[in-house]
């Protein structure tokens, strides 16, 4: 499907391959973007930038900075979508809770992202297990067509490091056009953007496997 050209020119962002345009789901135009109002994101520099991986507390305010990344707002994020560029979502899958009565049938509770992005599920912590590494790694390859300096936009929810973990993951192997946007999915709903019932990412089996 045709997806909008509109992008802001502050984006500067080029738009993804004919492949990506004919995959992707066609987007249609939200209502403009509401002024920012005052907020953790109005406050530069409360929250130093740590050098490495931030752990525990992942849910806990963050810095307004990323080495080498460029940090956006809603206005910018909305056009980077318009324009086509792969949103990635961070956000952890809930935990099972210890306590539930034996016998018990647990099921994920549901998750909506921003329309077309691909949920990254636990793969925002400050240390990953060799698997999600090599999972997360595939997820942006695919997402990037290859390309090192393909644009990538991550987020989660507001004040949760783990899209900021994701994105300086993201620059560490060597990718150069890394966007980070730290009011993910509540500074989009407070514009009354769609959100989409999403299942975590699963990357298609290798050619020949069973």
């Amino acid at each position: 499907m045709d997806r909008p050209a509109e992008v802001s020119p502050a984006a500067e962002v080029a738009p993804p391959p004919a492949a990506q345009r004919e995959a992707a789901p066609e987007r249609s135009a939200p209502p403009p973007p509401r002024p920012a109002g005052p907020g953790p994101l109005a406050k530069p520099g409360v929250v130093p930038e740590p050098e490495g991986y931030h752990g525990e507390p992942y849910r806990a305010p963050v810095p307004a900075t990323l080495r080498g990344a460029e940090v956006i707002g809603d206005p910018a994020a909305h056009a980077l979508w318009r324009a086509g560029v792969p949103f990635l979502d961070l956000l952890p899958t809930a935990v099972k809770p210890a306590n539930l009565p034996p016998g018990t049938l647990w099921r994920d509770p549901p998750h909506a992202t921003i329309p077309g992005a691909l949920w990254l599920a636990n793969t925002g912590y400050d240390a990953l297990d060799p698997d999600t590494e090599r999972y997360f790694r595939a997820a942006l390859e695919r997402a990037s067509g290859g390309r090192a300096d393909a644009p990538l936009v991550f987020f989660c929810e507001r004040d949760c490091w783990m899209s900021w973990n994701g994105a300086k993951r993201a620059i560490a192997q060597g990718y150069t056009r890394v966007f980070w946007y730290p009011g993910g999915t509540d500074g989009w709903a407070a514009n009354d953007w769609p959100l989409e019932p999403v299942r975590p990412y699963a990357p298609e089996p290798a050619p020949g496997a069973p």
